[in-house]
């Protein structure tokens, strides 16, 4: 996808610099600059509602069977 962007004269030319330190198109370099911006701001999944909001913390990272038994053994 192509889009067009304005992109003040300061980060233009410092692209320019590093595009040319490391030998790569300045597409490229906003690609990866995209790339990581996205890595350390995706969300992640949308959180629990209703019945199970208040579990939601407690069960992440726990195999459903060994959860499913914890909570029967409760009974």
């Amino acid at each position: 996808m192509r889009a067009i962007i304005e992109i003040p004269e300061k980060q233009i030319s410092d692209l320019a610099l590093i595009a040319k330190t490391k030998k790569l198109p300045r597409a490229e370099i906003i690609r990866q600059a995209i790339a990581v911006y996205i890595a350390n701001n995706k969300p992640s999944a949308t959180p629990a509602f209703g019945l199970w909001a208040k579990h939601s913390t407690k069960c992440q990272g726990q195999d459903g069977m060994h959860y499913q038994e914890k909570v029967r053994a409760e009974w």
